[in-house]
C-alpha cells in the first residue's frame, strides 16, 4: 500500500509550488495527488515570453524534481478544477506521454496495489467558466449560481450536452467496479453537508432567498455512502476548513480529507493507504 501526499487549489502560486517541490524533494511519497485548480486564475493561454505557464513553470518544476529524485520520483496523479478550464489539457497531456504525470479524471490508475480514481466536475457555481461544471443530481441551479447551460465552455459539443449531463450519472458509471471500498478517490468538489463544503455565505440572500451554506455535491456524498471507498480527497471550497475547524470528515465508511486552504500557505496532506486514520495536514 503506497504512501501518499495530496495538495489542491494551488492556483499557480509560486510560493505554494515552491513549498510543494521542496517537501517532495525532502520526503518523497510514492503517490502525489493534485486535486484541481492547479493553474493561475482564469488561465486560457498565459505566456511569459519563454513558453506557456504549463511548460515553463509546472512541467519544468516536475521535470527538475524527477531528475533530482530518480527512482524515488512519485506517481503524480492530477485532475483539473473549475478555475482551470480545459484549454490547457492538450499541453498537459504532452507531458503525460513522457511519463511526468497522469490525468486521472474519469479514469482508474493502480499504484502499489491500490487503485486511484479521479473526478473533476463540481456542481453549478456563480462563475462563468463551465468546462468542469455539471448539474449535480438534477437540473437545479442554486440561487446566485449560473447554470452549466448559460456559462462558457471550451467545447461546443459539451455546451450542447450541458443540459442533460449530471455528476450523479457520471459517477454511476463506476457502480459495477469491484473493490471500490479499497480505493482512493480524488475529487475537486467536496461532498454536500460536510466539514469540507462550508462556504462563507452567512447572511447572504438572492431575491430574498437565503443561500445554502453548504455547496458541495449531493451526488458525491451519495456515491461515498453507497460504495465506502477507503479515502476520498477534496478541494474547491477554500474557507471551509477554517469555518468548520476540521480538515477531516467521515461519510459512511469513507475518510474524507480536505486540502483547500484560504491562506497563502500550501496545505499538504500526507497519508498511508494502510492506515489513513493517521493522516496529517501541514501548512507550509
Amino acid at each position: 500500500m503506497p504512501r501518499c501526499a495530496f495538495a489542491t487549489d494551488l492556483h499557480g502560486s509560486p510560493h505554494r509550488y515552491g513549498r510543494l517541490f521542496t517537501a517532495l524533494r525532502e520526503d518523497p511519497p510514492e503517490v502525489m495527488l493534485l486535486g484541481g485548480d492547479l493553474l493561475p486564475h482564469a488561465m486560457a493561454e498565459i505566456n511569459d515570453g519563454t513558453g506557456s505557464w504549463v511548460s515553463h513553470t509546472l512541467a519544468a518544476g516536475f521535470l527538475e524534481l524527477r531528475e533530482a529524485l530518480g527512482p524515488d520520483y512519485p506517481a503524480v496523479l492530477y485532475i483539473l478544477g473549475n478555475d482551470d478550464g480545459k484549454a490547457p489539457l492538450a499541453e498537459l497531456q504532452r507531458y503525460e506521454v513522457e511519463g511526468l504525470w497522469t490525468h486521472l479524471h474519469g479514469r482508474e490508475h493502480e499504484v502499489c496495489g491500490t487503485r486511484f480514481y479521479g473526478y473533476a466536475y463540481v456542481p453549478p457555481s456563480p462563475f462563468l467558466l463551465k468546462d468542469w461544471e455539471r448539474y449535480d443530481v438534477s437540473r437545479y441551479t442554486p440561487p446566485g449560481c449560473v447554470s452549466p447551460e448559460e456559462g462558457r465552455h471550451a467545447d461546443a459539443k459539451e455546451a450542447r450536452d450541458a443540459r442533460f449531463a449530471t455528476i450523479q450519472a457520471d459517477l454511476e458509471a463506476w457502480d459495477g467496479q469491484p473493490g471500490l471500498e479499497q480505493a482512493v478517490f480524488l475529487f475537486h468538489t467536496p461532498p454536500y453537508e460536510s466539514n469540507l463544503d462550508r462556504a462563507g455565505l452567512d447572511g447572504r440572500m438572492v431575491e430574498h432567498v437565503p443561500l445554502d451554506l453548504h455547496v458541495g455535491s449531493i451526488a458525491v456524498r451519495r456515491f461515498l455512502e453507497k460504495h465506502g471507498p477507503r479515502v476520498s480527497l477534496h478541494g474547491h471550497i477554500h474557507e471551509s476548513v477554517r469555518l468548520m475547524g476540521d480538515w477531516r470528515d467521515r461519510v459512511g465508511q469513507t475518510l474524507c480529507f480536505g486540502g483547500a486552504h484560504d491562506g497563502p500557505e500550501l496545505a499538504l496532506v500526507r497519508f498511508d493507504t494502510d492506515a489513513p486514520e493517521n493522516a496529517t495536514r501541514d501548512l507550509l
